[in-house]
């Protein structure tokens, strides 16, 4: 995983990263979306169209974005790799490491 969505896109999601991307990689949660870490490309694609700077290349980012790298992995755990997010019905349930970021602020 290269690319992750972070903190600035909780409760916004607002959604031009998916439209940009080529693989259909981002998949919406309930709070915030989350990027596949085997689907993605590493296109960087979605990081200069995201109004809120949510997204970074994790080669780039400090330790403050490892929480939504775990959280993006821990995401799609069992969930494993449907092959784009327009094969799915319904928001990914977020999980526990993004609830408490969000309990904490």
């Amino acid at each position: 995983m290269t690319y992750v969505i972070g903190a600035a896109c909780i409760d916004i999601m607002d959604k031009s990263c998916m439209d940009e991307c080529p693989v259909d990689c981002i998949y919406q949660g309930e709070r915030m979306l989350y990027i596949h870490p085997d689907e993605c490309i590493d296109c960087g694609a979605c990081e200069p169209v995201c109004p809120t700077d949510a997204i970074v290349d994790l080669r780039d980012a400090d330790e403050s974005w490892a929480v939504f790298a775990e959280a993006g992995r821990e995401v799609f755990k069992e969930l494993g790799s449907p092959g784009g997010a327009d094969r799915l019905s319904a928001p990914l349930q977020d999980p526990p490491s993004v609830l408490q970021y969000v309990a904490d602020k």
